[in-house]
């Protein structure tokens, strides 16, 4: 009785903090909730790379999508206001004389040129196979998928995300579903054939650099047939591994990268991820569950800096 009362005294406190909301007899997230959730998410995994040795990286960089460069410009309407001060102060006394107080005027400014980051689009393929759950492998993917959710809305608000959840089938997964996710008892199969063939889909209506990573325990298992339907076997058939390895090459076709991030070191999932980067020429990396989401959102934000740093050396040259 008494745990009861303690349960709903925390229901109400959330609900007026405007965390959950009622809806009809279930409690649900709200955005500012899930804004929360993915705060907290992204600080756990931050205050875990402050102990090692990968929290040499810099993770947080100010701006909206740009950076500033030593370059000046005379400041336009639309610029960032990047101020350089000596230059406008030099400008101002230039143009009115040596007196107190200055006065400055629009045609004073002096701001850095900005250089925008390159736009990434991306795919976070998670697998939500029965050993996910059993191995405890499942809640490490999905505190990463949150805590990935709220790094780019808060950091890189120009960059695209998408999460799609792969068993027997594909499907997309809105952010805000993710807290809930849970085990569906019914279902068999890892079908990383669906989850690329989804992802190219989605991938499809974005310029840029697009990128799938991929969080799985195992090789595949289950592949779509002609008429649609989910063929599983285990240990994989020939056509499971050639239909999916066919969907790798058309996400290779279309400059698609593949980066996978294995939970398991096992011989099958290392033989067959071993051919997947021969195709694709994507990344791959053995973690433990528990280092996953520093390995994901370190390798997430470096990408953005050698992209940025490439970007400069092409100007250069």
């Amino acid at each position: 009785r008494q745990a009861l009362d303690q349960l709903r005294q925390v229901t109400d406190v959330l609900e007026k903090a405007g965390y959950v909301e009622r809806k009809g007899r279930r409690l649900e997230l709200t955005p500012r909730g899930m804004r929360r959730i993915g705060q907290s998410a992204l600080h756990d995994i931050f205050d875990q790379l402050k102990k090692t040795r990968m929290g040499q990286h810099q993770l947080w960089r100010g701006g909206v999508g740009t950076d500033a460069s030593d370059e000046l410009k005379a400041y336009e309407y639309g610029d960032p206001f990047l101020l350089e001060m000596k230059e406008t102060l030099f400008n101002s006394i230039v143009r009115e004389g040596p007196r107190v107080p200055v006065k400055m005027a629009a045609q004073d400014f002096v701001v850095h040129r900005t250089e925008h980051m390159t736009q990434a689009s991306t795919v976070l393929m998670i697998d939500m196979s029965r050993s996910m759950f059993l191995r405890g492998c499942f809640l490490a993917a999905k505190k990463v998928a949150i805590a990935l959710d709220s790094l780019i809305r808060s950091q890189y608000p120009r960059d695209s995300l998408y999460v799609v959840g792969f068993s027997n089938y594909a499907v997309e997964l809105k952010p805000q579903t993710l807290p809930q996710l849970a085990l569906n008892d019914y279902v068999y199969g890892t079908n990383m054939q669906h989850g690329f063939q989804l992802a190219r889909s989605l991938l499809a209506k974005h310029r840029g650099n697009r990128q799938v990573i991929m969080i799985t325990d195992g090789e595949p298992t289950a592949h779509l047939e002609e008429n649609g339907r989910a063929s599983f076997a285990y240990p994989p058939t020939y056509k499971t591994i050639q239909q999916t390895l066919s969907e790798v090459k058309r996400c290779t076709r279309d400059r698609i990268v593949i980066n996978t991030f294995m939970l398991e070191r096992g011989p099958y999932l290392t033989e067959f991820i071993n051919q997947m980067t021969r195709i694709n020429k994507g990344r791959a990396f053995f973690v433990s569950p528990d280092r996953l989401g520093e390995y994901i959102l370190v390798d997430y934000v470096s990408g953005k800096q050698r992209r940025r740093a490439s970007t400069r050396r092409a100007r250069i040259a």
